[in-house]
This record gives structure tokens, C-alpha cells and sequence, in this order.
């Protein structure tokens, strides 16, 4: 995306800009529902399995909901991270946001940038990686094989732009 006037266009506005997230197939509302029924279903179980008489089990039904809990929350608290690529005439930056909310930062010369993609021939790409000056960072690990070659098409083609102006 082209931003600025195109008479004056300004040096460090950016061609290119993604925010990359992981997909999440169960949002908010859904986790709740998902674990209310858990919940629900753990507790008729332990009922029944209390009045005959088999009280250990119980605990099994009550430490099974507690592990499905703790990977699914954990699963959710991974889908909070996210990157930003900018891509301008000056600079290629990528911003990585962690879970807990620690940034980090990489940035690069536009006309020595590479994007490195590493591909299967059955699965399509499987890492991509931005390089130059000596550094390298890699990018995108958590998108799918469809959003991974979308992405990689589009800022292939951003570094292209800003090499050829």
C-alpha cells in the first residue's frame, strides 16, 4: 500500500505494511461455551461415578478438565503474538510482539534486503526468513502454507517496488 502524496511522495513512507497474527479457530465466546459444556459434562460424569461408589475416579474427571484447560489457555495466550512488517524506501522493519508483551525489532537496508523462503515441494514453504547486513531474522512461522505464500508474494514484490524507484 502506496502512502503520501504522489507529487512529493516522502522518502520514509511506507509501501508495504502487514500485521501478521496466528490464526485462532475458537475466539472468545467460543472458549467460554467449549468449557462451560467440558465443565458440565466432567461434573455429570464425576456425579455418577461418585453415587456408585468409584470416588477416585473423580479426581481423574477433575484433573482431566484442569490439563484440557491449561493446553487450550496456553493455546489461546500463543495466538496473542504478532508481527509487523513496514517496508519504505529507506527502511524494511519487523516488529515481533511476544505473548507477554516483549517487542523486538529488526531492521534492514531495503536495497540489501533479502526474503529467504526455504520449500517443500509438498507442502509448499515452510520458513521464510528476511537477511541482510550480516543479520537475519525469520518471519511469519506461525502463519498457514495459504497466508505464507500470499505474504511471501506480497513483500517479495514491496522490495522489488522500492529497488526499482
Amino acid at each position: 500500500m502506496i502512502h503520501g502524496n504522489a507529487t512529493t511522495p516522502s522518502e520514509d513512507a511506507p509501501v508495504f505494511t502487514a500485521e501478521l497474527t496466528p490464526y485462532r479457530s475458537l475466539g472468545r465466546r467460543g472458549f467460554k461455551m467449549f468449557f462451560l459444556i467440558a465443565g458440565l459434562l466432567s461434573l455429570v460424569h464425576g456425579l455418577v461415578f461418585l453415587i456408585i461408589g468409584a470416588w477416585p475416579v473423580v479426581f481423574f474427571f477433575g484433573l482431566d478438565y484442569l490439563l484440557l484447560f491449561g493446553a487450550f489457555w496456553l493455546n489461546n495466550r500463543s495466538g496473542l503474538s504478532r508481527e509487523e512488517v513496514r517496508v519504505s524506501r529507506t527502511d524494511v522493519s519487523v516488529r515481533k510482539f511476544t505473548p507477554s508483551g516483549q517487542i523486538s525489532e529488526h531492521r534492514f537496508n531495503p536495497f540489501w534486503a533479502r526474503l529467504n523462503v526455504a520449500r517443500h515441494q509438498e507442502i509448499g514453504i515452510v520458513s521464510m526468513t528476511i537477511s541482510g547486513g550480516g543479520r537475519r531474522t525469520d518471519i511469519g512461522s506461525f502463519l498457514n502454507r495459504d497466508d505464507r505464500e500470499t505474504f511471501a508474494l506480497a513483500l517479495s514484490g514491496a522490495l522489488a517496488t522500492v529497488r526499482r524507484r
